[in-house]
Formats: structure tokens, C-alpha cells, sequence
């Protein structure tokens, strides 16, 4: 990975010091779900200074992602997480991103960020979020979880909630996903905010290995 600064770096130094965003760029961050949570995810941790990426999600990217992820009309068809990292790229240039197009299963899951110092877990359905959390809930490394962000008019009741010393859970709890209560670009955006930000802030008050 490039040690070299390109000019939106030189300006995050302004922002948030040298040795701040240098303790960022040394971060390994894994996210578990490249759609509405991780992509938008994905690119605030970028836009804060993170440059080491996992990126795991087997999808493709479909029309109908369009209304609430960080993908454009003409990456439909493409992987998702090849989408994102070319999205990801034209924030940054000197990001490292793997990307690993593959499902995540209770025989991969404890494997995929085992090198990861944080792991955002972004996915849509609630059994494959609680196989995220129950695998990494007693490592030593941030775990970051969402649930209860759907439908509008509801973004203030998006909280954020400390289970553990090193596991928050970020949404209402309550607004599931469903015909009547769909998810959209609003509250996904600002529970997608709320995860980057407590990994932000955690990686700017602890340092590495910690």
C-alpha cells in the first residue's frame, strides 16, 4: 500500500493532523454487506481517512439499489463489491481494497476478517446479521451493527447503542423492512453515517492495537 500523500490526504492533514490520519491509514476495516449500509459505510470511513479496506458482498448491482447505495445507472450488472471499489477509488486513489465476491456462511465467516481491526456489519437480513455479530461479539476488535432503519420520517429515532466495550449497535431497533416500510436513502444514510462515525471515533481515541 502506498505510504506516498495525494492531495485529499494533504487536505485531511489540515482537518485532522498528521498523526491522527496516519493512525487511521493503518486501520484494517472489514465490512460484511456492500448495499445500502456498507456501501455508504465505505465511502464516509474513505472520505475520514481510512485507506485499508475488506469489502465482502456476492451481489450484483440491480435498479433497484439505485434509490439508496453508493452505485450509478451505469454499474448496473456489475459485483458489487468491484463497483464500490471503483466508486471508492475516485475518492482516493491510494486506497487498498479487497474485495472478496463471495456469500458469507457460518463456515467462512469467522475467517473472512480474522485480519481485520474492525468489523462493520452491513447486511439486509436479521439471521445473517446475528451470524456477523455472534462470531465476532467476544473478539478483541470493533464490531459495528445496524438494525431498525427503514421506511422515513423516523431518522431522529436512529440512535446508537453500546452493548460492550467493543461492540455498538447503531438503528431503532424497531423499523424492519417490509412492503409498507421499504428502505430508502434517508434513514440508510444516516445509520450508515452513524457506523462510520463510531468507527471514526473509536480508531481516533484508541491507538493501534488497542
Amino acid at each position: 500500500m502506498s505510504r506516498e500523500m495525494n492531495d485529499f490526504e494533504r487536505a485531511l492533514t489540515l482537518t485532522l493532523g498528521p498523526e491522527a490520519l496516519t493512525r487511521l491509514q493503518q486501520v484494517k476495516l472489514g465490512i460484511a454487506g456492500a448495499g445500502g449500509l456498507g456501501s455508504n459505510c465505505a465511502q464516509f470511513l474513505v472520505r475520514s481517512g481510512f485507506r485499508n479496506l475488506k469489502l465482502v458482498d456476492f451481489d450484483r448491482v440491480e435498479y433497484g439499489n439505485l434509490n439508496r447505495q453508493f452505485f450509478f445507472l451505469d454499474q448496473v450488472g456489475k459485483l458489487k463489491v468491484e463497483a464500490l471499489k471503483e466508486n471508492l477509488l475516485r475518492i482516493n486513489p491510494h486506497l487498498h481494497i479487497e474485495t472478496h465476491a463471495e456469500k458469507i456462511t457460518t463456515k467462512n465467516v469467522k475467517d473472512l476478517f480474522r485480519d481485520c481491526q474492525a468489523v462493520i456489519e452491513a447486511l439486509d437480513r436479521p439471521e445473517f446479521k446475528k451470524m456477523v455479530v455472534e462470531a465476532y461479539l467476544s473478539a478483541p476488535k470493533l464490531l459495528v451493527a445496524a438494525s431498525g432503519l427503514a421506511g422515513w420520517g423516523r431518522s431522529d429515532g436512529i440512535g446508537i447503542q453500546k452493548i460492550k466495550e467493543h461492540f455498538f449497535l447503531v438503528g431503532d431497533g424497531v423499523s424492519e423492512v417490509t412492503a409498507d416500510c421499504p428502505a430508502m436513502a434517508p434513514g440508510v444514510v444516516v445509520a450508515a453515517a452513524k457506523q462510520a462515525d463510531v468507527v471514526l471515533q473509536y480508531f481516533l481515541n484508541h491507538k493501534k492495537g488497542q
